[in-house]
């Protein structure tokens, strides 16, 4: 939701300080400057990405704006309480949590899995990060969607600000409409460039951010997995899990 706001807050900026210096909002909507430039990148970012990626962008997209936190204080947790039971009945015990438990995220039930059937920790280690490598790499493949877009956008608004000074200048016959189609023309720079800056490249940045963050708690739990397999303190465990909190995660998990 924050994504939202601040979006609005960045087009809202613009239409204000243009209306301010004596603009009319409805100067700014010009349609075919905006099918150049927005048309014109959806067809070059989909020209460039592979269709099975790009059908699902929207879906994609949807994700920079939805307030996804990460869930690294409950998985400690969650490891500890593990931690404890399996020190008191035995790693076997954890199998009936697994079982039992349908909203256990899918990385945490493999990892939990592969420890209960025996697997060694050297394995566990591969097969959980080379989870992580695939997971990562689908997420760089459509958060570069938006970085493409992001790049295409100001490129496609000046070859629709060319396209309508073109026109401007095969018909000069009657100069009194030569400023408006000029400043027509240059609303597709206009699209251009803001639509880079205020949503193409933004969206693409906030989803590395979630990449990032990911991750960190897959990580996380792939830590917490292998120590499981160890035996270790349940408290020892979870002083090497808090290594992977950011300082307000930290801060947050001390109050618990």
């Amino acid at each position: 939701m924050t994504t939202l706001i601040f979006f609005i807050v960045g087009i809202a900026s613009l239409v204000v300080a243009f209306v301010i210096d004596g603009g009319h909002v409805g100067a700014l909507f010009v349609f075919s400057s905006a099918l150049v430039v927005f048309g014109g990148t959806i067809g070059a970012v989909g020209a460039s990405t592979p269709f099975p990626v790009f059908k699902k962008s929207i879906k994609i997209m949807l994700l920079a704006f939805k307030n996804k936190k990460p869930n690294n204080i409950e998985n400690i947790i969650y490891f500890k309480e593990i931690a404890t039971k399996a020190r008191k009945e035995g790693l076997l015990s954890i199998d009936k949590e697994i079982s039992e438990n349908d909203e256990l995220d899918p990385f945490i039930r493999k990892g939990l899995e592969l420890m209960v059937d025996g697997v060694d920790a050297v394995t566990i280690r591969n097969i959980l990060e080379s989870q992580i490598q695939i997971t990562s790499k689908r997420h760089k493949e459509g958060i570069a969607i938006f970085d493409s877009a992001g790049g295409y956008a100001p490129t496609l608004g000046i070859i629709g600000t060319v396209m309508g000074l073109v026109l401007v200048v095969s018909n000069l016959s009657d100069p009194t409409v030569l400023g408006p189609k000029i400043a027509s023309a240059f609303m597709a720079t206009l699209y251009g460039i803001s639509s880079a800056n205020l949503l193409w490249l933004p969206v693409a940045n906030k989803l590395k951010v979630y990449d990032r963050e990911e991750i960190i708690e897959r990580e996380l739990c792939l830590e917490a997995i292998c120590l499981l397999q160890q035996g270790i303190n349940p408290n020892v465990l979870v002083s090497k899990l808090q290594t992977f909190l950011t300082d307000i995660e930290a801060n947050k998990f001390n109050i618990q």
